[in-house]
């Protein structure tokens, strides 16, 4: 239980500490305006995170079990790296929508190799990314620099990730039990 909440917990006590801080130091009109500045970057931030939490379990009950194991699983090799790699690229979105996808692509047969090259092409190489914030705001030539140099490294690190003794699962990850009428070992 503590497990599964921990970082609720956390977050809750380093709220309430620096809530405190605020009221005893800057004392209650700068509460109330941390207060309605929060409220306001939650009505901003909520549809996303609901979308996104949406589209995982959406997708979650479409994708079958066991469904891209041969395309991302341990036994798919370095293909199985480079089409978890494109498949980052083109992910659009922040990390609410991502990182429920890395989920439901663990759940669907992609091993963690295939899963942490997904997570960073996301990250680095994201499609949205370079036309959005890079190209504009740092130029063509830079970005096509900063791209390149970024590109091998999502298969790097996919194949350190399957050389490496750490396990994980899909059900591992916290409020991923077995979904109804799924058996989570099919």
């Amino acid at each position: 239980m503590f497990r599964r909440n921990a970082t609720f917990l956390v977050i809750s006590a380093l709220t309430l500490a620096s809530g405190t801080a605020v009221l005893l130091l800057r004392g209650r009109d700068a509460a109330w305006q941390a207060l309605g500045a929060t409220w306001d970057l939650m009505l901003t931030v909520l549809p996303s995170i609901l979308g996104g939490l949406l589209l995982s379990a959406a997708l979650r009950q479409l994708v079958p079990p066991g469904a891209l194991a041969r395309w991302m699983g341990a036994e798919s090799g370095l293909r199985g790296l480079l089409v978890a790699t494109a498949a980052g690229m083109a992910m659009p979105g922040g990390p609410v929508a991502a990182f429920p996808v890395v989920l439901v692509l663990a759940q669907a047969g992609a091993d963690r190799g295939a899963l942490i090259a997904f997570v960073l092409a996301w990250s680095l190489n994201g499609f949205q990314r370079i036309v959005v914030w890079e190209l504009p705001i740092l130029g063509a030539d830079f970005s096509l620099l900063r791209f390149l140099c970024g590109l091998p490294l999502p298969v790097l690190a996919g194949l350190f990730a399957r050389w490496l003794p750490i396990r994980w699962t899909p059900a591992d990850a916290p409020g991923m039990a077995a979904a109804p009428g799924r058996d989570r070992d099919a």
